[in-house]
């Protein structure tokens, strides 16, 4: 097998720029499979933009990407990606069910009927989130932590082998959050590669095997035990995470305190 094979995700010195403006620069990484991978970086540090960028959804100004050492048009049937619930248009007429299946038009085909096998598949994988009581809901009726369960639904429709998902825990319910990342540790076990675009600093190390640590630059990449440090952590964060580190001693004192 050639070496490049096994890494899921592999990038080389790429740099990206909104007009004049730098978001990310040089970044260089390789990811193996079966990874859970949790992206982590203050806000603007270019989270969004580094999967965006690998998806191809934005064109670097220099850099190469590559998914199981091959280039994104020959793999992107393998890939799926969950964008920030507040990027999808969820006054859209359709039900739970129905924009479940259309993860699976990717192999179908957007023109041809969906099989009853397909339909059998969406209600498996809402009844894999917790959402087969709503499957003939109206999305726009659905709370943000039920949206969320559906169109994660959809991605698993697709059955890739790389997940992208964006900020999926932002303004969700908590039992909706434990939900999914029982489910992304399945995936996980299963040998699929999950990249999670992750905000909260307190559940790193329970949640992900590796992270990538950004800063507009890649500050540090790899298994969480050797990242998620202090000096890492300072280094993209600064003063910000000098203040999350003494919230989280005093959290800790506080709670040890208590009967």
């Amino acid at each position: 097998m050639h070496p490049d094979e096994k890494k899921a995700l592999r990038t080389s010195q790429l740099s990206v720029n909104y007009g004049k403006t730098p978001v990310l620069w040089d970044v260089t990484l390789s990811i193996p499979e079966g990874k859970l991978v949790g992206i982590v970086g203050p806000n603007g540090a270019g989270k969004s933009t580094f999967i965006k960028t690998v998806l191809g959804l934005i064109k670097p100004i220099a850099g190469k990407v590559d998914f199981f050492g091959k280039p994104l048009p020959e793999i992107r049937q393998k890939i799926a990606y969950v964008p920030q619930r507040e990027t999808v248009d969820w006054d859209f007429p359709i039900t739970a069910h129905d924009l479940v299946l259309m993860g699976r038009y990717g192999k179908i085909g957007i023109l041809r009927r969906p099989r009853k096998a397909d339909h059998a598949a969406a209600d498996d994988y809402l009844d894999l989130v917790g959402m087969a009581a709503y499957r003939d809901r109206q999305i726009s009726q659905l709370s943000g932590g039920q949206q969320q369960r559906i169109y994660f639904a959809r991605a698993l429709m697709q059955e890739p082998e790389v997940y992208f998902l964006d900020e999926p825990f932002a303004g969700i319910d908590i039992s909706s959050e434990t939900v999914l990342m029982d489910i992304l540790r399945r995936l996980r076990t299963s040998g699929k590669t999950i990249f999670v675009v992750h905000h909260d600093l307190t559940t790193v190390e329970s949640y992900f095997d590796w992270i990538i640590l950004l800063n507009m630059r890649l500050i540090g990449y790899g298994e969480v035990s050797h990242v998620f440090n202090p000096e890492m952590l300072n280094a993209a964060y600064g003063k910000s995470y000098a203040l999350f580190d003494e919230v989280l001693k005093l959290s800790r004192q506080k709670t040890t305190g208590m009967e």
